[in-house]
């Protein structure tokens, strides 16, 4: 299904931290010493855009959702990975996780923003009339004003590597 233009800036901050997730599956085993390049690229990200993407969501899209019972399991499925990735994120500002902990946020947030993309979002567009999808569109406009729209840049140890 073709994405609704309303939810497009969800849908681009969505491919911006899977192409982090691809970057980290193709360098993993990621070597010690370059932990802390790839800490501080997470630290960036999350602080950019992560953080008021995933407030957004639970400010906008998540109370427009949850009145239809059928999207309320998978609106609990999606609080919670967003409560383990926020851990997660943390963990890794402050430069406590491991090359596997660093795999492991790669899938889980590869996941979770299948699941967005795949059930959350498709459901709302089904669901939603046009009129109520733009206004939708608009608060959510609105929650990532101060958000980028552009992907960082990896640096030299954090950038795609061919996969082995």
């Amino acid at each position: 299904m073709l994405r609704d233009k309303s939810l497009i800036p969800l849908s681009h901050q969505h491919q911006h931290a899977l192409a982090l997730c691809v970057r980290i599956e193709r360098a993993s085993p990621i070597p010690s010493s370059d932990l802390p390049s790839w800490q501080h690229e997470i630290r960036e990200l999350f602080q950019s855009e992560i953080a008021a993407h995933f407030a957004a969501e639970e400010r906008v899209l998540f109370p427009v959702a949850i009145e239809f019972n059928e999207l309320c399991p998978l609106l609990e499925e999606l609080r919670r990975d967003h409560e383990w990735l926020r851990e997660q994120f943390s963990r890794s500002a402050s430069k406590a996780v491991s090359a596997d902990d660093l795999s492991a946020l790669a899938q889980r947030l590869s996941a979770h923003i299948r699941k967005e993309e795949r059930q959350l979002f498709e459901g709302l567009q089904e669901k939603l009339s046009r009129e109520e999808l733009f206004i939708t569109g608009h608060k959510l406009e609105a929650a990532l004003k101060d958000t980028s729209q552009v992907c960082l840049r990896p640096n030299e140890v954090t950038k795609l590597r061919t996969k082995k």
